[in-house]
């Protein structure tokens, strides 16, 4: 009887327990060098051993490399990653000049069909070459720019699947310009060092750590990365010939020195040990094409209006209730009493130059309705709003539109506190510090339009 009464308690513990909160492995490898044959091979092996041990992977892959991968006959290779998940890597890579280059040096609308003259014809060879369309995309190197998004959307690719400094929140999963990113892990951005295997039962001690860390706040991602390249090649392909800006003719190109077979096996032995510790741990392997829907739809209800309105008068940055994640921008289009829909943010910064302290409520109406008018037509943000001759800048009328009471006879205007360019990076340097990229490079165009489109960014919640 003692027995059945322990048991009894156990199970009643367990059940009051409940399941424990889900922690996902995003297993991601951008696999690049079309320069050596050897790296057709690592990304062969990679994808078969994986497969072994129950574990699919997302391997993005350069519009070259597919290319290549075809004129060599890779078939085995291209079945083997078929079995995986199948993202995009950029058309050329490190071939100059990369993207944050020429986005740097253009504006919202012209950086994004740049971006997309010049990547859509990579889409459609991974398309023609795997029968897929790419899940994701993430840039070569630091090389990021935000007018990539609309562009990826124009082209299908709705997750964003890379590892840089320029925009995060909270170091998981949040949604920006559009689309569902794993960007920015911060602690979560987690890999075994592949030249240390002394070092690897401290990574495994610190991966279990942010496996009950995760679960202690509700569930979450970690995000480990490798190239299949640098299984087998002792330098990076493109450090050879594109470091600082070079850029020599292709029959110029010098391939990068291989490693020794020990080494090449440690590092192969170094990162299954990781998968399988990975595994053994409980967590689940995801690919890029399976997160977005592990994840609460960008639409999910929204928070009542009287929220909405507090929360937008003091601060425009997103907001996470109980019931959705909402972005600053879905917030306006609700004050404005607009069914949602994704927009984004302004192509450019406006200016407030309305003096007066108030809006007559006649005027306000218009301006209102005028910015309906630009959303709808335009499907972003306008930078600026006008009242008659002068105009709002378009957080100091968000700011306005959310404190108004909607039965005064004026409309007292705000000043707006953009909080959500504080996810924005500010150092339009270090977080382009790539060694392809040409010294001293600085992207302050990109980051300027990148705080643009924070209207548009807010947290992922799990469903």
């Amino acid at each position: 009887m003692r027995c059945l009464i322990l048991l009894l308690i156990a199970c009643l513990t367990a059940l009051a327990a409940g399941p424990k909160p889900p922690v996902y492995v995003m297993l991601w490898f951008d696999t690049e060098d079309y320069l050596l044959p050897e790296a057709d091979d690592a990304a062969l092996r990679i994808a078969q051993d994986l497969e072994q041990r129950g574990v699919r992977a997302t391997f993005k892959l350069v519009g070259e490399k597919a290319r290549v991968l075809q004129k060599r006959g890779r078939q085995d290779v291209i079945r083997a990653l078929l079995r995986h998940d199948i993202g995009y890597h950029s058309n050329f890579h490190s071939v100059q000049p990369t993207p944050a280059l020429y986005l740097n040096e253009m504006g919202w609308l012209e950086g994004a069909a740049e971006f997309e003259r010049r990547e859509r014809s990579g889409v459609e060879d991974i398309h023609r070459i795997f029968g897929v369309t790419p899940s994701c995309y993430g840039q070569p190197g630091s090389s990021w720019g935000p007018q990539s998004f609309p562009a990826l959307r124009r082209m299908g690719i709705h997750v964003y699947l890379d590892e840089a400094t320029q925009v995060g929140v909270d170091e998981q999963p949040f949604w920006f310009g559009g689309l569902f990113n794993i960007f920015h892990m911060g602690r979560y951005s987690l890999r075994p060092n592949l030249d240390d295997e002394a070092g690897l039962p401290e990574t495994l001690r610190r991966f279990d750590q942010d496996v009950e860390t995760l679960r202690a706040r509700g569930g979450g991602v970690i995000s480990t990365y490798f190239h299949p390249t640098e299984f087998i090649a002792a330098k990076f392909w493109d450090a050879v010939n594109f470091t600082h800006g070079a850029n020599p003719e292709r029959s110029e190109w010098r391939l990068p020195p291989l490693r020794t077979h020990e080494d090449s096996e440690k590092r192969f032995h170094i990162m299954l040990q990781y998968v399988d510790h990975a595994k053994a741990s409980g967590v689940q392997f995801i690919t890029a094409r399976e997160t977005p829907q592990l994840y609460r739809s960008p639409d999910a209800d929204a928070a009542d209006r009287a929220r909405i309105a507090a929360h937008m008068q003091v601060r425009q940055t997103f907001l996470v209730t109980e019931r959705a994640s909402l972005s600053a921008a879905d917030m306006l289009l609700a004050l404005l009493g607009m069914p949602w829909r994704y927009v984004d943010g302004p192509s450019e910064p406006g200016r407030t130059t309305y003096a007066a302290s108030e809006i007559p409520r006649a005027v306000f109406e218009g301006v209102k309705s005028d910015a309906v008018s630009f959303i709808q037509f335009n499907r972003r943000l306008p930078a600026q709003v006008w009242a008659g001759s002068q105009t709002l800048e378009i957080a100091d009328f968000a700011a306005t539109l959310a404190g108004d009471d909607g039965s005064s006879g004026a409309v007292l205007r705000r000043q707006a506190n953009p909080e959500m360019q504080k996810y924005i990076a500010t150092d339009p340097a270090k977080p382009f510090n790539w060694v392809i990229h040409p010294e001293g490079f600085r992207a302050a165009r990109v980051l300027d339009l990148a705080r643009l489109q924070a209207w548009t960014l807010k947290p992922a919640i799990l469903r």
